[in-house]
């Protein structure tokens, strides 16, 4: 069986920097044409100066003749400057401002707390058409963490969008029947899902014994919410498309007492999704998800080359790690045999 998309995009990958960005580069730009690069380096990427050397940092990691647009962002503080934004936007450096709500997850301790303080930002950018990009998650202690999501939809974000209901917002890698349901009932708002949110819920991580690399923020929630998202996958909705959230983390990070959060699955994503949507029945709808609805969502054109997928016999091995500059790094797992390749 063979499937030709599109070149995909992936709306929403961490490519880090330094050696990490050297190793895990090549795998993303192997597949995939374009892709929306989060700013949360350390330091975050909060100016359009600095998304543009970010930039060509990455462009240099890249294999030779490697063709992959990386997609940038700022880091959304409460010291953001509107008129910077702005210009970036105008110039072409960045397609989005990427809000993390302070501590929800790996290095976003520069992010906000007092959402008044971002009002002009959000307000400048919703003039503009400037979209935003939100990690939907609420970080107060007395909110169960399988509770985030769905807490912050309601005392976070549709307060905000009641108040600026001009601006456009993406609710970047959701995990939960509440946000599928929510941005696919409203308007002027899309969503990413994942890889491994359409593979894994809760019982992975944690039953027999706590598996790290399954760790990831937004965690993985019950059944019935995994269920929820690949419907909204395969439904063909227009606003609803890949993000990966891809995360590398070296392995001595993510195993040990306090390990990172972050799933790494820019190697096999593909054929996982192949597989994920053949089982739903929907293969028919895969382009869409990957490779039509976030370009139309973000207004560029669509891209110009194929990418093949074909279905065997035989499994198809994927390597265990990848070898990095700053340590290997476990790909995803997903617990299945995979007969699906890209050729």
């Amino acid at each position: 069986m063979r499937l030709t998309l599109r070149r995909p995009d992936d709306w929403h990958l961490h490519l880090r920097d330094g050696a990490m960005l050297e190793g895990v580069a090549p795998e993303s730009a192997r597949d995939f044409a374009r892709a929306l690069i989060m700013p949360n380096l350390v330091p975050p990427v909060v100016t359009g100066a600095q998304a543009a050397a970010y930039r060509e940092r990455i462009l240099a990691a890249l294999p030779e003749r490697a063709a992959f647009d990386p997609q940038m962002t700022l880091y959304l503080t409460e010291d953001t400057d509107p008129d910077d934004v702005e210009q970036a936007f105008r110039s072409g450096i960045i397609r989005a401002v990427k809000l993390y709500p302070a501590g929800a997850t790996t290095n976003s301790a520069s992010g906000v707390r007092d959402f008044d303080k971002v009002i002009p930002v959000l307000e400048r950018m919703a003039e503009i058409g400037l979209t935003l990009c939100v990690h939907g998650e609420v970080t107060t202690h007395e909110v169960d963490i399988f509770d985030r999501e769905a807490v912050f939809i309601e005392t976070v974000l549709d307060p905000l969008r009641c108040r600026l209901p001009e601006l456009r917002v993406t609710m970047e890698h959701v995990t939960t029947k509440d946000g599928v349901d929510y941005v696919m009932g409203g308007e002027g708002i899309a969503c990413t899902i994942t890889t491994h949110h359409l593979i894994i819920n809760r019982n992975h991580m944690l039953v027999g014994g706590i598996r790290p690399h399954y760790y990831c923020l937004p965690v993985a929630k019950r059944e019935e919410h995994r269920l929820a998202l690949r419907a909204a996958a395969v439904s063909g909705h227009p606003r609803v498309f890949l993000g990966t959230d891809s995360a590398p983390h070296s392995d001595d990070a993510k195993e040990n007492a306090c390990g990172c959060a972050g799933v790494f699955s820019a190697t096999n994503t593909m054929p996982l999704l192949a597989h994920v949507f053949e089982e739903e029945g929907a293969l028919d709808r895969l382009e869409g998800f990957v490779s039509l609805n976030g370009a139309a969502w973000y207004g560029v054109s669509l891209n110009a080359g194929e990418l093949v997928l074909e279905k065997g016999d035989a499994t198809v091995p994927f390597p265990g790690k990848i070898d990095t500059g700053a340590g290997p790094v476990t790909l995803f797992d997903p617990g299945f045999e995979v007969r699906w390749r890209v050729v």
